[in-house]
């Protein structure tokens, strides 16, 4: 495998924002969602892994916004948001999109989840957003506002669904430039024997060039977001860093 870097453009009322821990209302906007990509295209990046908020928190959709970036870039997209059943999941694969990411459907309809896999294969990932307490490792879906359940559980009964990929977050981490949760993911490449992309917490090259250390067990590449919105992070020295 070759370690992965996926700018993150994340959509809400037509402009590209970050959140943090995925809680709405806590948008930093950044402007022009094409225009987003499009620097992380021109900076060297091959995936952008582009959402729609809206769609996700289920307040309305940003769909033909989400479209035209995808058909404006020269580069591979993975499309995330709102993607729930097979009207949705049409749309979203019909933009051109190389691949797209399953919430909280995967969650809450195993069984329409399991036919899309068949049906679709690689062009599908399963997203599994995570918090971590005393209750242990419980899924987010609906937009991070539902538990979703065990996610050991869940991960065993999307990997003998033959899911082919897993996005995996941290919950607590996402959005707040404290570093990714290594423990987790290296757990969950540990349990699954499927590719796993990270997200979430990012905040350093030395981040990254850690989660690419992880690449043996399974871990193909990252989601990076806010850090490079803050220029804590510039592309050309993460994807040189994880490249080296």
């Amino acid at each position: 495998m070759t370690f992965t870097l996926l700018p993150a453009v994340d959509v809400a009322d037509g402009q590209a924002v970050r959140l943090v821990r995925g809680a709405a209302g806590t948008e930093t906007t950044y402007g022009d969602p094409l225009q987003a990509a499009r620097a992380w295209q021109d900076s060297g990046a091959e995936w952008i892994h582009l959402v729609d908020l809206d769609a996700a928190f289920g307040r309305g959709s940003n769909h033909e916004l989400l479209a035209e970036v995808v058909n404006r870039l020269d580069v591979r997209v993975e499309l995330s948001g709102g993607i729930r059943d097979d009207a949705s999941l049409r749309a979203a694969l019909e933009t051109g999109c190389a691949r797209v990411n399953l919430g909280t459907a995967a969650l809450e309809d195993p069984e329409w989840t399991a036919g899309v896999v068949r049906e679709h294969g690689q062009r599908v990932a399963v997203g599994l957003d995570v918090r971590i307490g005393p209750e242990g490792h419980r899924l987010a879906a609906r937009g991070w506002t539902r538990d979703g359940g065990d996610l050991w559980e869940v991960l065993d009964r999307l990997d003998r669904a033959g899911c082919h990929r897993y996005v995996v977050t941290d919950v607590s981490k996402d959005g707040t430039l404290q570093g990714p949760n290594l423990e987790l993911l290296r757990a969950v490449c540990e349990h699954t024997p499927a590719p796993v992309v990270a997200s979430g917490g990012v905040s350093t090259v030395e981040d990254l060039v850690a989660l690419s250390e992880l690449e043996p067990l399974g871990l193909e590449g990252a989601i990076v977001g806010k850090a490079l919105y803050t220029g804590d992070v510039t592309l050309p020295e993460a994807l040189a860093a994880v490249r080296s």
